[in-house]
């Protein structure tokens, strides 16, 4: 099939997606179904393995994000409940004054980012947001999107996440200096950040209802009356909760970096590291500490547990729904045959990494697999090229920001941000996509100049 009419039938499912999702109001998890599968057939795949295809990337993702959806959504209802997010809102309220709350939490989000992933320091965060947007009298829009943009920047561009990790291997860059210049860009686009969410959010931006009562309920002990009687435990405390996933993580990410890999310390801390793992003990010590020993009864302290999964569901099949649009975009080739068409244009490698790693990330959603695409495309015209070590470290940061930006239906993410925050498909592509393309973009351009500096200097 031509690039034309695959880059035609992908526009037809985006838009038909968008249709069904704004226009007709249906549920989104139905219509991203519907529209993998008429997509699949449209760009060839044969029929027979279209239903499996659809259980593929339904699997693919949820093996990484239900778990931690799921575990997050929990520890964060713990937080909620037991007045663990009020009382570390209104203790960073108080210490930093209420004009300097988002731009704090935004630099914690930008720390917590290097060892933990997008998605899960994200969800972490979460009861955190709606506690300081509680405090605020803001919708936690406003502080969610410039948290979970720069967050998604360090994902993108910073070891050791897979992509960036996975992409220096193949280019053969150097892992210290896609460090240092990943975070070097990423310190001022923590502040752009702040500031483009600031103006995205000087509109009132409605919240999907489910979302509304949720975050209109936060806080509040409507689980029994028992509940009530149960002491407020320490911002110390509710840190505490918050770092100790972040520990175990950089524990396992570090620990593991420093003993002989495949050795039985290496299998150990990868294992204490793995944000499951993480994420299950913190729910565990949440359990004794936030509720049990803050005077809920074990019956109790499960109660409020189990009633964060049905709201996560939504986020889960959602995510998967999205996950599985990706799969079929992926398989059918759309993305590989438009970035080969453009590899030939003989754009300057610079450009060409960030053009292409954006085409990839908008074709099929995920900003690993773009980086992991577009590396492969440019590996032998880097290999070729005889470029400095610099230079290498600037093509790979170059890649990871043309996956940063577009983020939309087909990501995964997309909907995890969206779905937490009470956007609705369309509010989510007037901010969230917007605020990622931007820093994509203000990302791409300091790379720019940085390279052409270092290659004018001779480094």
């Amino acid at each position: 099939m031509s690039p034309l009419m695959l880059l035609l039938i992908a526009v037809a499912g985006v838009a038909l997606l968008l249709l069904g999702v704004i226009k007709f109001k249906m549920p989104a998890f139905i219509v991203l179904l519907l529209v993998s599968m008429l997509v699949a057939l449209a760009a060839g795949i044969p029929i027979q393995e279209v239903a499996g295809l659809v259980t593929e990337g339904m699997g693919g993702t949820l093996g990484s994000v239900a778990v931690l959806v799921g575990l997050g959504a929990m520890l964060g209802k713990v937080i909620e409940i037991s007045g663990g997010a009020q009382v570390l809102s209104t203790r960073f309220t108080a210490l930093f004054g209420p004009r300097r709350v988002i731009a704090a939490l935004t630099t914690a989000a930008f720390l917590l980012a290097i060892p933990v992933f997008f998605d899960v320091g994200f969800i972490v965060l979460v009861p955190i947001i709606y506690g300081f947007a509680k405090a605020l009298g803001v919708s936690p829009v406003k502080i969610g999107l410039p948290v979970g943009a720069i967050m998604l920047a360090i994902h993108v561009v910073v070891p050791p996440h897979p992509g960036v990790v996975g992409g220096a291997e193949i280019l053969g860059a150097d892992i210290g200096w896609a460090t240092i210049l990943g975070l070097a860009f990423c310190a001022p686009l923590g502040v752009l950040s702040y500031f483009v969410a600031k103006r995205i959010n000087r509109r009132e931006i409605p919240m999907l209802p489910e979302t509304a009562e949720q975050f209109e309920s936060f806080g509040a002990s409507g689980t029994g009356t028992a509940l009530a009687k149960t002491k407020a435990p320490t911002s110390s405390m509710v840190i505490s909760m918050i770092l100790l996933p972040i520990v175990m993580i950089m524990l396992g990410t570090v620990g593991g970096s420093l003993v002989a890999a495949e050795s039985t310390a290496a299998n150990i801390l990868g294992f204490v590291g793995s944000p499951a793992v993480a994420l299950l003990v913190t729910v565990l010590v949440s359990y004794y500490l936030l509720g049990v020993r803050s005077g809920w009864t074990s019956e109790q302290t499960g109660k409020v547990m189990d009633s964060a999964l049905a709201p996560a569901a939504i986020v889960i099949l959602v995510t998967g729904a999205g996950g599985v649009f990706g799969k079929v975009l992926t398989e059918s080739g759309i993305g590989t045959v438009l970035a080969q068409s453009l590899a030939a244009a003989g754009l300057p490698i610079i450009v060409m990494a960030f053009i292409l790693a954006a085409i990839l990330r908008a074709s099929q959603g995920s900003a690993t697999v773009a980086i992991i695409t577009t590396t492969g495309l440019l590996a032998a015209a880097v290999e070729a090229g005889d470029f400095s070590t610099v230079q290498t470290a600037l093509i790979l940061a170059a890649v990871g920001f043309g996956a940063f930006g577009l983020s939309h239906v087909n990501d995964s993410g997309f909907w995890i941000v969206t779905r937490f925050l009470g956007l609705s498909v369309a509010e989510g592509l007037r901010t969230w996509t917007v605020l990622t393309t931007v820093l994509g973009v203000a990302g791409f351009a300091l790379t720019a100049i940085t390279y052409a500096i270092i290659t004018a200097a001779g480094v």
